[in-house]
């Protein structure tokens, strides 16, 4: 019962920090205009970005069952599937609840070795997860790197004067040390006392096991393959970030915005997921609004056309997919 009430306290938290972010983003809407917008909007490009974003889940099942495949050969592509539509579908209701559903999934689906107990734990599965994040940062960075190079002259500007801010950050860069020497002494401590005491034995159990995850990079076949599904999946956002600013080609304040820019807003927007609100809501909108502004000198209020038709129909297809794996794994898969 207190883990029930610590659970809804936590949800009713954050909805209302997505609230807050939702009211500032929005109040300086011209609602006129944004209707207006809707209006000319190319909605086949909506229903584009929509297939895109579907096509992300199953690309990621593939790229995650490569990952489980060395710990457990019976996993499929199915349920790596589901489990990452369900997280998704998860996470809109619930903060960081779908990476627990995800992981639960895959577990729940594996086969048994001759013991008896399941070849995929929820400490490996995690291992994996952390593997697949890992891969996500450096293409990001790496992608972030390509723009200041290639795209100097339009880019270059923006990303030297977050490293300028990042470098005064003397706190955040504190903090980052904190926690690592945090983690590295936990890590001690566990594996020195993994012998002398049962909870410290646990804790080293269990470091071992997202270890093992973490390690089934390794003994992966067609190691070339996981790379190329990754790239596939930024080409995926890429696009999805396209086809809204297709669908608004005929809005004039988007229209001077090239493929080139579409790059540029997905990279920008993968970065609200640090914010753990349901679905992302506000954080998003703030962030792609704000940037737009930065960047193009669009209005805050304008930008909301584009973030609200962006995350909304990606909303919509989440919902939508997860709501349909789940019935898949609850009635189909059981029959």
């Amino acid at each position: 019962m207190e883990s029930r009430v610590k659970n809804i306290l936590k949800y009713l938290f954050w909805a209302a920090v997505a609230v807050v972010l939702v009211y500032f983003c929005f109040r300086s809407i011209d609602w006129e205009q944004f209707w207006q917008a809707m209006q000319e909007c190319r909605w086949e490009y909506v229903i584009l970005a929509m297939a895109f974003g579907l096509i992300v889940g199953l690309v990621r099942g593939l790229r995650w069952q490569m990952l489980l495949r060395p710990i457990d050969p019976s996993t499929s592509v199915i349920t790596c599937f589901n489990a990452y539509n369900i997280c998704l579908a998860a996470n809109l209701v619930l903060p960081r609840a779908g990476e627990v559903a995800r992981l639960g999934y895959v577990v729940k689906n594996s086969s048994k070795d001759p013991s008896g107990q399941r070849r995929m734990t929820l400490d490996k599965a995690l291992g994996t997860l952390l593997v697949e994040r890992g891969w996500d940062i450096l293409v990001g960075v790496v992608m972030a790197v390509c723009l200041v190079v290639f795209a100097r002259e339009r880019f270059g500007g923006f990303f030297q004067d977050i490293l300028k801010g990042l470098g005064g950050a003397r706190t955040l860069w504190i903090a980052s040390a904190a926690i690592l020497a945090i983690a590295g002494l936990f890590i001690f401590l566990a594996q020195k006392y993994k012998d002398a005491s049962p909870f410290w034995g646990k804790i080293w159990g269990f470091l071992g096991g997202i270890g093992h995850g973490l390690g089934s990079f390794r003994h992966m076949e067609k190691g070339w393959l996981f790379l190329l599904y990754t790239v596939l999946i930024w080409l995926l956002y890429w696009l999805t970030s396209a086809a809204i600013l297709w669908a608004l080609q005929d809005v004039d304040v988007f229209a001077p915005l090239t493929f080139l820019d579409a790059f540029f807003i997905a990279m920008i927007g993968s970065f609200s997921s640090v914010v753990p609100v349901p679905g992302g809501f506000g954080a998003f909108h703030g962030v792609v609004g704000g940037f737009m502004k930065s960047v193009w000198s669009i209005p805050m209020g304008t930008g909301m056309i584009y973030a609200t038709l962006n995350h909304e129909s990606q909303v919509l297809i989440q919902a939508l997919a997860g709501i349909g794996s789940y019935i898949h794994e609850s009635f189909f898969r059981k029959s």
